[in-house]
């Protein structure tokens, strides 16, 4: 059971203390693209608007992850919408406060991002750890929520124990963690051809400081922390995973009673990261799914 529920975190975790951020960051939009900085308590939140138009969408990744994560996805939506791509706090350019990375935390700095870019409503993406934080953004603020996209996240929080979780996060706490991680998203690559990107992603990864990958660990899975799980939604509920047996019928059933305005997908041989495994793909899915209901531009 404990390996069952531990495949079951590796699935969801892959999105993002004292040091300051690097003064670049791999896999950015553009080079030529204005960084933002909103203000969010004492801090300092990076983000990036590229498009135009009436429609926005908020782009949110994963654990230890970055904004550039979705570069691939600029190009077919900027010309359809008003993209607002966030670095999670910790994460990116954005500062890195001693703080407790809970979701509530992460999803108060894309509020902040939005009033800071001026995004009255908008559609949000995450990708992993980025699902349970739009999930909380939706508590949070519902009438500021278009709708919710899931990219191969979670959109209910598993039943750890307080052990289970412990042992899960304590390979990410340990003086080889740099190692711990590489085996660790070395397992959600399970598609041959996708060296390059593992190699990329990893890279990227591994330049999150170790005290915000154990703090965004325990965010989601601490027993003080909110539950994340996403019961009812008066928007569109869409979801695009890559293929795994944890996704089942009960869970296929569970988002489509989440909203009357559901679509789930599944973009075969792919790996946790879809979106850049096989971008054209998961870009046609996702620009015929915000379509159906009138989510972006034509």
């Amino acid at each position: 059971m404990l390996r069952c529920w531990l495949a079951l975190a590796a699935l969801l975790l892959l999105a993002g203390c004292g040091s300051p951020p690097p003064a670049s960051q791999p896999g950015a939009i553009a080079a030529e693209t204005k960084s933002c900085f909103a203000t969010f308590g004492t801090n300092k939140v990076h983000y990036v608007v590229e498009g135009r138009g009436r429609p926005a969408i908020v782009l949110v990744h994963c654990w230890s992850g970055n904004l550039g994560f979705w570069r691939e996805q600029v190009p077919a939506l900027a010309g359809r919408a008003r993209l607002v791509l966030v670095d999670l706090p910790g994460h990116g350019r954005s500062d890195r406060p001693q703080t407790t990375y809970s979701m509530d935390f992460f999803a108060g700095a894309v509020l902040a991002v939005m009033r800071d870019a001026h995004v009255d409503r908008a559609t949000l993406i995450g990708h992993s750890m980025g699902v349970p934080v739009i999930s909380r953004v939706y508590h949070l603020a519902p009438r500021r929520v278009a709708a919710l996209v899931s990219v191969d996240g979670l959109l209910r929080r598993p039943d750890f124990t307080a052990e289970q979780a412990a042992q899960f996060t304590d390979q990410f706490r340990a003086p080889d963690y740099r190692e711990n991680v590489r085996t660790f998203l070395g397992s959600m690559f399970p598609i041959p051809g996708t060296e390059a990107v593992r190699e990329q992603v990893t890279a990227e990864i591994l330049q999150t400081p170790q005290p915000v990958m154990v703090g965004a660990m325990e965010g989601l899975f601490g027993a003080s922390q909110p539950d994340w799980s996403l019961r009812h939604a008066t928007v569109p509920v869409l979801v695009l995973n890559a293929p795994n047996d944890m996704w089942t019928d009960e869970y296929l059933e569970y988002v489509r009673s989440l909203s009357l305005q559901t679509d789930y997908r599944v973009i075969d041989g792919t790996g946790h990261w879809l979106m850049l495994e096989k971008p054209a793909e998961f870009n046609a899915a996702l620009v015929d799914m915000l379509g159906k209901f009138g989510l972006i531009g034509k």
